[in-house]
């Protein structure tokens, strides 16, 4: 076979079905078969250029998918794949990769570049492959190498450093890679190739520097070069990445940029007036990061000034602010005709406008002084542009200075703002909806003293917009969002949020209507129709909108009905269909919670029955997306229906079957063990006849190893709802049940909670725990519940561990809390012989009584009561 991988490799692209087929078959028992010599096989096509460029291109993909994937689980079975293979075969691989980068074909010498990066991502953290970095800058420091070889190994240097993390490099080999990174940027290197694959190495390579950077000198000279490579004469791409490090810098480095400031704001001044835009737009993006990092130093100022542990907030955006803000505001001017039709587009007028959102947030009421004169000036000039750009400028400033700063210019610019929705330009009405959305989300407060919007103007608010949700779909669709925001804002507005009442019939009629628009091309106009009519009727004021919402509720099921029965010829029909019943399910889903927490429950129950066929119907179709929505509706209708959805269950228990074995699309999975959850809080213990079958399921799902880890916390919470409804019935599960959890309760102590990714899943696996423990321990307090004390034991050594750890938030707090007093609650004095040798618990305690969360106090509360009345029984 490794003879002939040459024909399979160029059979397996073959445009015949069959000869494909056949072709890659073939390769998959190569791979097989004999793995080692496969990998070989892939490296030594990839390397010679007496090979096909076909050829070549595909063993490099299949070389790099070999060693890593996307899916974590699939990642980890891929590198465990590679540490298998023998060391001979691997060293016979690496040189051949090495060898690659000195190709003659461009393409086999990038490819070799990435493969190189992935191996040393397995080897080099195992203190293996320790002479790759030596060799590579062997080939950059080589007097007389050509410049595609060393252009080659800067790449590969470069996804090196991208792909291994700085701990795993000494600093010796840092300190070599970034001279010679540094040296291939500056002029002295005559090959332009070289010097944009130098910069982009240093770009990744950023993250290993800090100890450079600590270095005057070497700051200095690292500085010195970037700069110069801004304003290199010889490429765009070349500034462009200049730049590009720059925006790293100020995120990475920002302690030590004071001395380069005035510097760096010359440079991206002169590209944003006057170099090409794909540099103009990465020195847009430097004062973007600027803002973004001072944002979050503020925060931290904040947070630790009551440690009195200041953080270092140098206020470059403070002070650059008087020639910052007109550069962006220029930059307003620069639109591209058409491009309100697509929101992809990104160029200097969207990053001008994107970074002074940015400032607005960062420096609050000082930037509206500066930016109002140019709306003044430009607002109503006969140049659309300006008319734009003024409009885009008043509605970027909206977050951040203050609503008392902001209301008078808001309620001053409403009548021009609504007369502007019906400008004869549409780039101007699509950006002056975007802004009414804006001042609808940041400004409108209905319940304080002074609204924006009140009884003289809304009636002119609402004539305009429902007029304007007619036009153009772009612009229908930023109406939308200004009718979503409108109508958050009366939600919990007490008095005030009968308000919009009036217009509630109207509203509905013309976001049904909107969706239905057959001028659309793309879906986002549905979506953002029905999203906002979900949002209308979630704060609307039930008792004056009853009638409204239940004739909706009939026109969405009609509407889904619809869909079930519409005839499907294609993927695209099925996709079409899909979407729709996804949006439809969601309005039922808000619908029934809406009504079924207010005197509207009675509908909700009349209508159970049509709604569950419905649903029924629907998961016949069989879409992941519309599985989740329909799950998600269904867990609301549970919890409504309450015991009555008992009827339901044997018809639906084989969809949450699926839903909960549908490992491949997890958030499907995810969502029906949620349900699991509502229908227990529903059924209680008539939820007994299908608990076999649910647990097995579950027990199952946390012993997959290819199930997305997001979905094991979810399912330890499932044991507690599970045991707290079917009580003493739990027993025969809890043999298997408490094992996993003590399993996962002692892997959380050590995973590593420095990578923020990972410390979050470690708290939502700790609530998990937790909560599954609450359940079981109340599940059989009142009849069995000394079954409990074997297990309350390694409980109560978590509680113990967690409190230990500083990386638990407040909600983790609280649910640790809650399950210790569950224990003292059913185990009562049996609690004793647990916290007979430990202190802990009167600390976790004590501070949590001395908490400003009012629920975690309130929780502490409880459980210090149970705990001292169990101790003293």
């Amino acid at each position: 076979m490794a003879m002939e991988i040459t024909q399979a490799l160029l059979a397996a692209q073959s445009p015949d079905t069959q000869t494909r087929t056949a072709a890659e078959a073939s390769l998959k028992q190569f791979q097989e078969q004999n793995l080692p010599q496969f990998l070989l096989s892939l490296s030594v096509e990839l390397s010679n250029d007496q090979k096909p460029p076909e050829s070549r291109r595909l063993a490099g993909i299949i070389l790099k998918n070999s060693l890593d994937a996307k899916d974590l689980a699939r990642k980890e079975y891929l590198t465990q794949q590679w540490v298998s293979v023998d060391p001979s075969i691997k060293f016979q691989i690496k040189e051949s990769l090495l060898r690659t980068l000195g190709s003659s074909a461009a393409e086999a010498r990038h490819t070799s570049s990435q493969v190189i990066a992935k191996v040393a991502s397995i080897e080099i953290p195992r203190k293996e492959w320790q002479d790759l970095i030596g060799k590579l800058l062997g080939n950059v420091t080589q007097t007389f190498a050509p410049g595609f070889l060393k252009q080659a190994t800067l790449e590969a240097l470069g996804y090196v450093c991208e792909e291994v993390a700085p701990q795993d490099l000494e600093q010796d080999q840092v300190n070599a890679i970034l001279t010679a990174v540094v040296q291939g940027m500056t002029s002295a290197e005559p090959n332009s190739d070289v010097r944009l694959a130098a910069i982009r190495a240093l770009y990744n390579a950023l993250d290993f520097a800090q100890q450079n950077f600590k270095n005057q000198v070497e700051r200095n000279f690292i500085m010195k070069v970037v700069c110069e490579t801004a304003v290199s004469k010889e490429s765009a791409e070349i500034r462009q990445a200049a730049f590009e490090c720059l925006v790293a810098i100020a995120s990475i480095y920002y302690d030590y940029l004071e001395p380069y400031m005035q510097t760096l704001f010359n440079l991206t001044a002169e590209a944003v007036r006057g170099d090409e835009e794909q540099v103009a737009l990465q020195a847009i993006e430097f004062w973007s990061t600027l803002a973004e990092e001072e944002m979050e130093r503020q925060d931290d100022c904040v947070a630790l000034d009551e440690l009195n542990s200041p953080v270092l907030h140098f206020h470059f955006i403070d002070k650059a602010l008087e020639s910052l803000v007109p550069m962006l505001l220029e930059t307003l001017l620069k639109q591209e005709e058409d491009q309100d039709q697509d929101d992809t587009v990104w160029n200097l007028s969207m990053a001008g406008g994107t970074c002074l959102g940015l400032v607005s947030k960062t420096v609050g009421d000082k930037v509206v002084p500066l930016v109002m004169p140019f709306v003044e000036r430009n607002i109503a000039k006969a140049d659309w542009h300006s008319r734009e750009a003024a409009t885009f400028a008043f509605g970027s400033i909206l977050e951040g200075p203050s609503v008392e700063k902001l209301s008078p210019l808001a309620r001053s610019g409403f009548e021009f703002l609504l007369s502007a929705m019906k400008d004869q330009n549409s780039h101007v009405r699509d950006t002056t909806a975007w802004t009414l959305g804006r001042v609808f989300e940041l400004v409108h407060r209905p319940a304080s003293g002074d609204p924006i919007v009140n009884e003289k103007n809304l009636p002119g608010i609402m004539t305009v917009l429902l007029e304007s949700i007619r036009d153009v779909p772009n612009v229908a669709e930023k109406v939308c969002g200004a009718l979503y925001f409108l109508a958050q804002g009366y939600e919990d507005a007490g008095p005030a949020s009968k308000a919009l009442m009036p217009y509630y019939e109207s509203i509905i009629a013309a976001l049904l209507s909107t969706a239905d628009r057959v001028d659309v091309s793309n879906v986002r106009l549905r979506a953002s129709a029905y999203e906002t009519l979900n949002e209308v009727v979630r704060c609307s004021y039930a008792p004056e909108t009853l009638n409204t919402t239940a004739q909706l509720l009939q026109e969405i099921i009609r509407r889904v009905i619809q869909t079930v029965e519409l005839q499907v010829v294609s993927s695209d029909d099925k996709e079409k269909q899909s979407d729709l019943q996804a949006l439809l399910c969601g309005v039922l889903q808000v619908i029934i919670q809406k009504l079924g927490s207010s005197e509207g429950k009675s509908v909700i129950l009349q209508a159970a029955d049509q709604m569950m066929m419905v649903f029924l119907r629907v998961f016949g179709c069989r879409s992941s997306t519309v599985h989740e929505e329909a799950m998600l509706a269904i867990g609301a209708l549970a919890y409504v229906t309450g015991a009555d959805f008992a009827k339901y269950m044997s018809e639906f228990y084989r969809f949450l079957e699926m839903g909960l074995t549908n490992f491949e699309e997890y958030q499907v999975c995810s969502i029906s063990v949620g349900v699991v959850g509502d229908i227990c809080r529903a059924l209680d213990d008539k939820i007994l006849p299908y608990c076999d079958g649910i647990m097995t399921i579950l027990l199952k799902d946390l012993s997959n190893a290819m199930l997305n880890r997001s979905v094991k916390p979810p399912i330890f919470s499932c044991f507690g709802d599970i045991a707290l409804a079917i009580g003493e019935k739990f027993d025969k599960y809890l043999i298997y049940a408490a094992p996993m959890m003590q399993s996962a309760s002692e892997m959380c102590m050590h995973l590593d909670t420095t990578d923020d990714d990972m410390a979050e899943y470690i708290n939502q696996l700790r609530m998990g725990i937790f909560e599954a423990y609450s359940g079981m321990l109340q599940g059989f307090k009142n009849s069995n519940s000394e079954i409990m004390i074997p297990y309350a034991r390694s409980l109560v050594q978590f509680i113990e561990a967690v409190f230990k750890d500083n990386s638990s938030d407040d909600l983790v707090t609280k649910a640790a809390v809650a399950a210790l007093g569950d224990v003292a609650d059913a185990l009562g004095g049996g609690i004793k012989v647990l916290l007979a040798n430990s202190s802990f618990y009167n600390e976790l305690l004590s501070e949590c009584l001395l908490s400003e969360d009012y629920t975690l106090k309130e929780t502490a509360e409880w459980a210090h009561t149970l705990i001292q009345h169990a101790l003293q029984s």
